[in-house]
């Protein structure tokens, strides 16, 4: 796993071969990130399979109920079979914006 923090997100990328080893390895070091935006971008990796990013959809929610956003980067996904609790978005770009937009929301108290 490669972790680059900035002051506003960390950015998660994998790489390992496999997706089941970037998850266990992402689970042991899930707490380091407690507070903090987290962006995982598969898009340079392995392609993600859309039963691999439901994974993370409680991980998903229970950010969005702490108060900090969760993004995942992946190109070629079918969004409309995404549940609307996960952020997956094409792009790094994009992923940056939701973050800003998940911001916009928290001051605006939705």
């Amino acid at each position: 796993m490669i972790i680059s923090k900035t002051k506003n997100y960390t950015l998660i990328k994998p790489n390992q071969k496999l997706f089941s080893l970037f998850y266990i390895e992402f689970e042991k070091h899930y707490s380091d990130f407690k507070d903090e935006h987290l962006i995982i971008d598969f898009s340079e990796t392995f392609n993600i399979k859309i039963e691999e990013l439901i994974l993370f959809l409680k991980l998903s929610e229970e950010r969005k109920n702490n108060g900090t956003s969760f993004v995942l980067v992946s190109e070629g996904i079918d969004i409309d079979l995404i549940p609307d609790e996960i952020n997956v978005v094409p792009t790094l770009t994009e992923a940056i914006d939701i973050l800003e937009m998940d911001a916009i929301e928290r001051d605006l108290g939705f």
